[in-house]
């Protein structure tokens, strides 16, 4: 049944709608605020990933403390 779901004039007449609904002026800027944010949520799941990592053997402990200025009196 879903064999060839996906074949290329189903894609023809997905873009064809999506010209239809937001105009071919809509469309660069749509596409361009798409790929900004895919790259700023492909750059938060990296830092979520890193964060997850423990910090190397060698690493000072203060480098592994993330609290903020005010946690730390002089």
């Amino acid at each position: 049944m879903l064999r060839n779901a996906l074949e290329p004039w189903h894609i023809l007449v997905v873009v064809l709608v999506m010209v239809v609904l937001f105009g071919s002026r809509k469309l660069p800027d749509t596409a361009r605020a798409l790929g900004k944010s895919m790259r700023i949520l492909k750059s938060e799941a990296k830092a979520m990933k890193a964060d997850d990592q423990p910090p190397a053997a060698g690493a000072p402990e203060a480098a592994a403390h993330h609290g903020s200025p005010a946690d730390n009196p002089r």
